[in-house]
């Protein structure tokens, strides 16, 4: 399958910090990967390297079989959408207006624009000055503008960060329709549960390195102990080991008919993070 993005013994050195550490991955076309840690593991400045935001110390970064500074070129820079912590807006102007001018830098018909605010549930609140809107609808500004040219790949820091959880659902499933349609979705996050629920893999970065890159299904089952969970008819919860001396036991509750529901007991992605990383993730 086409890799969109490939990353050889990536390292970025700030002074005497060094914030990225021989990291390798690649992206293939049409997956959501997402790139997952705590602040000041290296999330952000990976994503700035690969959208020709940052030079990086040593090591190769390309995207679309090129290296990553030649999206700077418009050819390129067309192709990609980024929502980043340092996105801007023009705080004098209504979400209409902001919308309108990237519609014409980009040459996108108008019409486009009811498509991404529906998205991102934002439809009754064009004229709103950008200045008066809340953090969260900010953010929800940000990501339509964001998607208002159907790039082929989007870069995404953090795009639920500052969302309730109805508003993250509802991104949550504009971003699978879009990758339905072939988007390619980079995405950082601190929040295991949106890997969960949006990404094809996920690799696990922790203080500058890959500890762990997989399909999350995968690594669940990599990770889980074999242990079960019966819930019994008079409310007892009950675990078991796997093998057979829990099967034994299974065996004889459900002959029993004393048996509400059972299931097998696999760790979160955050779980699993804190497991190899011995961090959480804040």
């Amino acid at each position: 399958m086409e890799k969109i993005i490939e990353v050889k013994n990536l390292a970025k050195v700030f002074g005497n910090q060094t914030a990225l550490e021989n990291v390798n991955f690649n992206v293939k076309k049409g997956e959501t990967f997402g790139f997952l840690g705590p602040s000041g593991s290296g999330k952000t400045t990976t994503i700035k390297i690969l959208t020709a935001q940052l030079q990086q110390t040593s090591g190769e970064a390309e995207v679309f079989g090129v290296p990553s500074t030649s999206l700077t070129n418009g050819s390129y820079r067309r192709r990609i959408g980024v929502l980043s912590d340092n996105s801007g807006l023009y705080q004098r102007l209504s979400v209409e207006e902001n919308l309108k001018l990237y519609c014409d830098l980009y040459d996108v018909p108008k019409k486009r624009m009811d498509e991404v605010l529906d998205l991102v549930n934002l439809s009754g609140e064009t004229k709103k000055v950008v200045s008066k809107l809340s953090k969260g609808m900010l953010q929800r500004v940000l990501l339509a503008r964001t998607l208002l040219h159907e790039p082929e790949l989007l870069f995404l820091d953090e795009p639920t960060s500052a969302l309730d959880p109805a508003n993250s659902k509802q991104i949550h499933e504009g971003l699978r329709r879009l990758n339905e349609k072939g988007t390619t979705i980079f995405l950082t996050t601190h929040d295991m549960s949106e890997a969960e629920t949006l990404c094809d893999r996920v690799a696990f970065l922790n203080k500058g390195k890959i500890q762990l890159l997989g399909e999350p299904k995968a690594l669940r089952r990599q990770y889980a102990d074999g242990s079960i969970t019966i819930e019994l008819k008079d409310g007892n919860i009950i675990n078991l080991p796997g093998g057979t001396e829990g099967a034994d036991e299974v065996y004889q509750y459900m002959s029993s008919n004393q048996i509400v529901s059972i299931h097998s007991n696999e760790p979160t992605l955050g779980d699993i993070f804190v497991d190899i990383t011995g961090r959480e993730l804040v």
